[in-house]
């Protein structure tokens, strides 16, 4: 197994938790993992990027190279453009549509979303809705995780017991919130691929 993962969000949407469960359930599955991270602006909104090596192989490297990774994870539209270079020719793109407009010439959001859908593997929700409309309004990051469960080869129960992990310090309802959240978001993609195939 081999699985090159881009994360990228700004700060303070939960891109780091979701790198950290991700790798967490790799460790629990036995594959060995190597993490790069960038978050020195993430006080400030800025660009906040991890790039998630997974593998049944030693790692040699932490950086994933152009036209390599597996799969783009954002939760910010315009950074999952920024990272599409970095995307395999059948790759995938799993991310939120909803902006973080943090500049004042922020592109238009159709345009955005409408470069994104013409990759032929991408899976596009509105996680920030999602989540506020269904009570977990702190969790549209597990929402994302959840939409992006389908295709990362890894048994979702490993990412169910990483998310008790994690977030177990906080109690038991930041648990049961994040569970709810990361359940929400694979129906959503699943509900998204049926009606594709429709």
């Amino acid at each position: 197994m081999k699985l090159d993962i881009i994360l990228s969000g700004v700060g303070g949407q939960g891109i780091l938790s979701i790198a950290a469960i991700i790798a967490e359930a790799s460790l629990r599955a036995g594959l060995n993992i190597k993490q790069a991270e960038v978050h020195g602006m993430s006080q400030r909104g800025g660009d906040v990027q991890s790039h998630l090596r997974i593998s049944s192989e030693e790692i040699f490297s932490d950086l994933i190279p152009r036209s390599q990774a597996d799969v783009i994870i954002a939760l910010e539209p315009m950074e999952a453009l920024r990272y599409v270079p970095f995307l395999s020719a059948n790759g995938w793109i799993i991310s939120n549509t909803a902006p973080f407009k943090n500049i004042v010439n922020y592109p238009p959001q159709e345009h955005i979303i409408n470069e994104l859908a013409s990759y032929k593997n991408s899976i596009l929700l509105n996680v920030d809705d999602l989540a506020r409309e269904n009570g977990v309004a702190k969790g549209a990051n597990m929402v994302l995780l959840g939409a992006a469960s389908l295709v990362l080869g890894i048994d979702y129960e490993q990412l169910d017991q990483s998310i008790r992990n994690h977030f177990s310090p906080k109690g038991e309802e930041v648990v049961r919130m994040n569970l709810k959240a990361l359940e929400l978001g694979k129906d959503s993609a699943v509900n998204m691929a049926i009606k594709e195939v429709e």
